[in-house]
């Protein structure tokens, strides 16, 4: 299987650094990202992720939790965490680390548990890949959600893409979806992944919850186009 992600996790939990990690899109070529980004302190996190996990509360489910740091940082403040990962070599380091409940599963299909609090950062609308999947993923969530439970979820709009100089946007007429719908290929040495990621706007977020029976509220904008929403189950779910 190739796990590009997993093995540099790896890498660099067991030699304390490791090769970059390229990402190539749609949009951007070359794009890098350090190992080490996945292993960051609470101090070393953005505002944005500090403030997601200050909103934690009861019992938490970390979705994509790669090696773990979000993890990590709720399990020692008490909090009864389950690290879910798709990566089957990310979650064993995650559990080499530390983190007594780690589960390798996708969220698609995972359903064991509910949980007070459902945690998707770094850009956890990613997951969903499109926007169809986006609606699929927050239906699914609901089943996971305990009464008066929260969702915590970031995610950026990517529009500053396709601004022009003059600071009018441009649109890529050849592609008819929503333009934070991105086409990805992730490599680390030998190994090469390739998935959709979903960057979504607020606005659009806040309608697609609404019409599955959400409030949304946008909790905080960081200082590039990115932001952390949470979202709760209406009281009466629309028809």
């Amino acid at each position: 299987m190739n796990d590009p992600f997993g093995e540099a996790i790896l890498d660099y939990f067991e030699n304390g650094k490791a090769s970059k990690i390229i990402v190539n899109s749609n949009y951007t070529e070359d794009e890098e990202i350090p190992p080490s980004w996945f292993f960051r302190t609470e101090k070393e996190m953005p505002k944005i992720e500090q403030e997601a996990l200050k909103l934690c509360r009861g019992k938490v489910l970390d979705v994509g939790a790669a090696a773990g740091c979000h993890s990590l940082i709720l399990q020692k403040k008490g909090f009864n965490v389950t690290a879910l990962e798709i990566s089957p070599i990310a979650a064993e380091v995650m559990k080499k680390r530390g983190i007594y409940k780690t589960v390798v599963a996708d969220i698609f299909k995972y359903s064991e548990e509910k949980f007070d609090t459902i945690l998707l950062l770094m850009n956890g609308t990613g997951i969903a890949g499109t926007i169809q999947g986006l609606k699929k993923m927050l239906d699914h969530l609901k089943m996971l959600l305990s009464e008066n439970g929260q969702i915590l979820v970031d995610s950026s709009d990517i529009k500053y893409l396709f601004e022009d100089d003059d600071g009018s946007f441009w649109v890529d007429l050849a592609n008819p979806n929503y333009y934070g719908e991105m086409d990805y290929e992730v490599s680390y040495k030998d190994s090469t992944s390739t998935f959709k990621w979903l960057f979504i706007d607020f606005e659009n977020l806040k309608k697609i919850a609404a019409k599955l029976g959400f409030d949304c509220e946008l909790i905080l904008e960081g200082k590039h186009y990115d932001y952390l929403a949470q979202l709760k189950l209406k009281n009466e779910v629309p028809v």
